[in-house]
């Protein structure tokens, strides 16, 4: 069975630094979270996304959050067949392992709500028909931070949908130079296989890794500990 590692290992092949960003989208991966990676533009989230679905070997595809982006172009609809004289389901790019919602905050709350029911239920429904999503799903979204220009706020009920908020910051002065040095060298983002980016695991091993996970024991008072926690944060007064 591959390791967890040498994911990390291929995700530092073309991300300089971030080790903390890139320790928390392996820990949702591992648990079947989805990520909500926030920072401003230039700073490798929609690389690291892509890197990572190479690494796992997993089906991967991306959706453009733009202004006009309305929900059927995320989940799909129904369209009439005239030679069978019936309506027929086109599945939407949802429909797939790993989704990269790039810039998510770029599109209204409606077509935002798009990704709730896949998020929390694994299906979507298009026309009172419930269709079950492959195994495994994960949706990666990027956004810039909210005072940006033409940006929407997510809604709170999107928000809950995500495990982790990761906010990705500027790379230190080492990683720095160290990406101004890989781009003298010919580094291209586009083209991962170039820059040394293999397929080390696979689904396979990805639902191996969450079952051991559902295998480690959990003391009681560690489960008092994060209880008191959360309700702590109900607690306004």
């Amino acid at each position: 069975m591959a390791s967890v590692q040498a994911v990390r290992e291929q995700l530092q092949r073309v991300i300089a630094g971030q080790e903390e960003v890139i320790d928390q989208i392996l820990v949702a991966v591992l648990v079947g979270g989805h990520v909500l990676l926030e920072g401003v533009p230039g700073l490798g989230k929609t690389l690291m996304v892509r890197a990572l679905a190479r690494a796992l070997r997993v089906e991967f595809r991306r959706i453009q959050f733009t202004p006009d982006l309305m929900p059927a172009d995320v989940i799909g609809t129904s369209v009439f067949d005239p030679r069978e004289v019936t309506f027929r389901i086109r599945r939407g790019p949802i429909f797939t392992n790993l989704l990269l919602a790039d810039e998510i905050n770029r599109t209204p709350p409606r077509t935002q709500a798009a990704l709730l029911e896949a998020m929390e239920e694994g299906q979507v429904t298009i026309d009172g028909e419930s269709l079950p999503l492959p195994e495994p799903f994960l949706v990666f979204a990027t956004q810039n931070p909210i005072e940006h220009e033409g940006t929407y706020p997510l809604p709170e009920a999107q928000q809950d949908r995500f495990l982790l908020k990761v906010l990705v910051p500027y790379p230190d002065e080492a990683a720095e130079r160290q990406i101004l040095q890989r781009h003298l060298e010919g580094f291209r983002a586009r083209d991962l296989a170039a820059a040394g980016v293999e397929p080390v695991a696979g689904p396979e091993d990805l639902m191996a890794w969450r079952e051991a996970v559902r295998q480690v024991t959990v003391a009681p008072a560690l489960v008092d500990y994060v209880h008191t926690i959360v309700r702590a944060t109900r607690q306004w007064s």
